[in-house]
């Protein structure tokens, strides 16, 4: 047997080397590696959390008049 290849093999991106899969077996395989070397792309970015942020220390201004003391303990 040589160890020259021919175009294809060199070209291939993997090689059979013991085995008579069948050309089903070799397309799940083909699949496979093709999505494991695909790497999925970047991962969705994180959400922004402020609990934080340097706002969140400071104080709110006072509210006045009816139902103030209602909404000084209400969130925005």
């Amino acid at each position: 047997m040589s160890d020259e290849q021919t175009p294809e093999e060199r070209r291939a991106l993997f090689r059979v080397v013991k085995g008579d899969p069948s050309p089903e077996e070799l397309a799940a395989l083909t699949v496979v590696l093709a999505a494991a070397a695909s790497g999925g792309g970047e991962p969705a970015p994180k959400p922004r959390t402020l609990w934080g942020h340097p706002s969140a220390a400071m104080r709110r201004p006072l509210e006045v008049g009816p139902g103030a003391w209602r909404a000084a303990a209400l969130p925005r």
